[in-house]
């Protein structure tokens, strides 16, 4: 599998991860909590994977902005999370700020 295969396998994991974190009631229900734990685990099992063939900049700033941005939108759409104009500006921002690190990355 390639490195960006590895990275996303991550970046879902993490976001997986992430999203599981609101329904454990911190940390008192059993399967959210193991949802968490072993999506952090795979996740950075993958990335790590990822890091023996992408610079950590640039994979970092992708697993982050990404991440980021899917765990909003899984916020406004399984929690009923507010969206307005200012989320959305934020995960433009992101994404921009992903697409800068990888044209700077690749000596662009």
């Amino acid at each position: 599998m390639s490195a960006l295969g590895y990275l996303f396998i991550s970046i879902f994991s993490e976001v997986f991860a992430s999203s599981m974190l609101k329904l454990t009631n911190g940390f008192k229900r059993i399967l959210p909590t193991m949802g968490v734990v072993v999506g952090y685990g795979i996740a950075f099992y993958f990335f790590s994977l990822t890091l023996q063939s992408l610079e950590i900049g640039t994979a970092y700033a992708i697993w982050a902005g990404v991440g980021t941005a899917l765990t909003a939108i899984i916020g406004v759409v399984f929690y009923k999370e507010l969206f307005n104009y200012k989320k959305l500006l934020g995960i433009l921002l992101i994404i921009v700020g992903v697409v800068i690190l990888n044209l700077a990355g690749s000596g662009h």
